[in-house]
């Protein structure tokens, strides 16, 4: 009885023959699938592939390494959890102190009082008209009284400024009546006041100015459409595991309204810090995740949750993350779906974000999608179920370079199959020359 093959871990090597006669092969005589031999290769938790003899089981994992310290802890710093850079909601967790050139604030006044709360919002709403009105109620309250129409208020001989103002309060409610136009009729101005008139032109104009910017802020702000991200929503988790032999990071992307986000897209970035090769640090460097730019694939119909898959090549940062490494690692991916709102036609954002420690690997989504009588129906309530699929433990690199070693294997192999079949059938064949013992022909001048 032959020893069974001894397993390599850290380099997806195989001694002992594995590669060759020992290799459990089908009924065709082909390899196992790829995804089963580079999980021999690698190792895989879950369990041993099929056709992996018992004794071939790979050994238990070494011991997990501590995890390090987060990005800016220093020595006796307490261990604590990461701070996210984007909230699950999709709230960026940054603050900006110590700006000192705030009059850039005022330069756009339009975008910052859209961009205050609702409740300073409508402290400026309120105070905007209230001290319009009180300022040109005071202006009308000094024109009555340096006329002397306050001093005149029983002589019908006396022609005032302003018909029945008698007082402040009567001066107040003068500037609401023109500068809403209300114009109840028992407080007119006459023609014999030119500053008067002169005051209502100014006013009336202001007042229009005032409507219109305060209004303005108020439906632009009413109309922002941040709320519906709220009905966009993200898998809890995202999970690495195989898709047509290629490891692939993906996570779940849904819209539970009926209305449609048009032109939908998505985005993802990983965010980690890094140090250069010149040795200067850059904290929360971003590097862009591909979803498919280049094939189109970003480009979401939306109508049904979708799997968004970034496909682990050399290209991606995780081309050397191997399970291990993964539990060790410190990161965070932020995902962005951008698209117009079907119902008033503008760009809505929601976002998301996947810490290390919520990246599972060896998992995949379970299904959501049913046909029924006339229509497909969606489960959302499995939406963030996930279950385990065996999956290698090593990384991309180690799994391509597992996979190359298989096809170098079975391309040297053929030719000996065939002088196996032509030393069995062509024996005692004079003629037989040694390039068609071979398995190739002979070209004519060798003969």
């Amino acid at each position: 009885m032959t020893a069974p093959p001894r397993l390599i871990m850290g380099r997806g090597l195989i001694r002992g023959g594995w590669a060759s006669e020992r290799q459990p092969r089908t009924s065709a005589g082909v390899p196992p699938p790829m995804a089963q031999d580079n999980a021999a290769f690698c190792g895989v938790p879950e369990g041993v592939p099929a056709g992996v003899p018992a004794e071939a089981k790979p050994p238990p994992p070494p011991p997990q390494a501590p995890k390090r310290r987060p990005w800016g802890a220093g020595v006796g710093a307490v261990a604590r959890k990461r701070q996210r850079y984007v909230e699950k909601d999709g709230k960026c967790n940054v603050q900006h102190g110590n700006v000192r050139e705030t009059y850039r604030y005022l330069t756009d006044i339009f975008t910052t009082l859209v961009d205050l709360k609702w409740r300073f919002s409508l402290l400026i709403f309120i105070l905007a008209y209230a001290l319009t009105w009180l300022f040109f109620g005071l202006i009308w309250w000094v024109i009555a009284y340096s006329r002397g129409d306050l001093e005149h208020l029983g002589d019908h001989s006396w022609t005032p400024c302003v018909n029945n103002l008698n007082g402040f309060v009567s001066a107040f409610l003068f500037s609401i009546e023109t500068e809403t136009t209300i114009g109840y009729g028992h407080r007119v101005i006459t023609d014999t006041c030119p500053e008067g008139i002169v005051l209502l032109l100014l006013q009336a104009i202001l007042g229009s100015m005032v409507n219109a910017f305060m209004v303005g802020c108020m439906f632009v702000k009413i109309s922002q459409p941040n709320k519906r991200a709220e009905t966009l929503v993200f898998s809890s988790h995202a999970v690495v595991s195989l898709r047509d032999d290629r490891l692939c990071l993906m996570f779940r992307v849904g819209d539970l309204r009926d209305s449609h986000i048009v032109e939908a897209s998505i985005r993802a970035k990983l965010i980690q810090s890094k140090q250069t090769q010149e040795g200067e640090f850059i904290p929360l460097d971003q590097t862009d995740l591909s979803v498919g730019f280049e094939t189109g694939d970003d480009r979401l119909f939306l109508v049904s949750p979708l799997i968004i898959s970034h496909e682990i090549d050399e290209r991606s940062p995780f081309w050397d993350v191997s399970r291990g490494q993964l539990e060790r690692d410190d990161f965070e991916i932020v995902v962005i779906l951008e698209g117009m709102v079907e119902a008033t036609g503008m760009t809505c954002q929601a976002r998301s974000s996947y810490l290390a420690d919520e990246v599972l690997w060896g998992h995949r989504f379970t299904p959501l999608l049913s046909l029924e009588e006339g229509f497909y129906e969606v489960d959302y309530g499995g939406f963030h179920h996930t279950v385990p699929v065996p999956t290698p433990a090593c990384s991309a690199r180690q799994l391509a370079a597992a996979a190359a070693r298989r096809d170098a294997h079975l391309y040297w192999s053929i030719p000996s199959r065939l002088d196996e079949a032509a030393a069995a059938g062509g024996e005692g064949d004079p003629e037989m020359s040694p390039r068609e013992s071979n398995g190739t022909l002979a070209s004519p001048e060798s003969r």
